[in-house]
């Protein structure tokens, strides 16, 4: 059974799911290898308009395999510092595969996203969680830091800094009412229907132009990282222009309201 399942459940939309459901999906480097060119391979298929990541069985993701790690890849000949490093990559590039995918990630959180797995759904562009979901920065509980993977970058930028070192500093969960309440999840959903409500949110995205939800989505997370409002102004500016001058999207647009029909975006 592979560790990884990829599916086109509808038009345009793929799905994601680590399948380890055993480990409540645990990030054994056997799993993470997989994830990584899964990532890497839907982001390069030019049909796929919207990634949904989740997964199988009752846990999204539990975080670092505490029974069995797996081999990282490609160490022979290498010290532990050397294999402690090339560790942390590894698990480091299945974050930055996320971030820079060329379509927006939807994080169906399904039920723990512990440690590592925390920072998998805070690293997709948008997260929709099961009523049985819950967050833990576990690695103080370890007597490790909290900060791994991103984390100590991502969680501030969500719901702000005072929540994020609170919820870093005190290990404890977050259980899905509150990471709605709190701008972690937009939303939070039954069980049943958490696929169906990330699907009809993608559904509703691919409907829109494709270029230009890729460079929303780019300049959303340069937003986030913008030194100043100026800078950013400026290559908000420049990709508007770029979609504005080199498609006709616009022009369908105002025939589609004319017409009162939805329009289509051919780019």
């Amino acid at each position: 059974m592979p560790f990884v399942l990829i599916d086109k459940p509808r038009p345009h939309v793929c799905l994601v799911t680590l399948n380890r459901p055993e480990r409540m999906n645990a990030m054994a480097f056997d799993v993470m290898v997989p994830l990584r060119e899964a990532l890497e391979q839907v982001s390069l298929d030019n049909d796929v308009r919207v990634v949904v990541l989740t997964g199988a069985g009752a846990g999204f993701c539990a975080g670092a395999d505490l029974v069995s790690a797996g081999r990282v890849p490609n160490i022979d000949g290498l010290t532990l510092p050397g294999i402690a490093r090339r560790s942390m990559e590894l698990l480091d590039d299945v974050i930055r595969a996320v971030h820079a995918m060329h379509q927006p990630v939807i994080a169906a959180v399904n039920g723990a996203a512990i440690g590592g797995g925390f920072c998998l759904a805070t690293a997709a562009d948008m997260r929709i969680a099961s009523q049985e979901a819950y967050f833990r920065a576990a690695g103080i509980n370890n007597g490790l830091t909290a900060a791994e993977l991103g984390l100590s970058y991502l969680l501030p930028r969500a719901i702000g800094s005072s929540r994020a070192f609170e919820i870093m500093l005190s290990g404890r969960d977050v259980r899905a009412e509150e990471a709605e309440r709190i701008g972690l999840v937009s939303r939070t959903v039954p069980a049943a229907d958490l696929l169906e409500a990330s699907y009809e949110l993608a559904a509703r995205i691919v409907g829109f132009s494709q270029v230009g939800v890729e460079l929303t989505k780019r300049m959303l997370w340069s937003g986030l990282e913008a030194n100043s409002l100026h800078n950013h102004m400026e290559q908000e500016g420049l990709a508007q222009l770029y979609v504005r001058l080199t498609t006709q999207n616009f022009e369908e647009a105002i025939r589609a309201r004319g017409e009162k029909r939805p329009p289509v975006f051919r780019d």
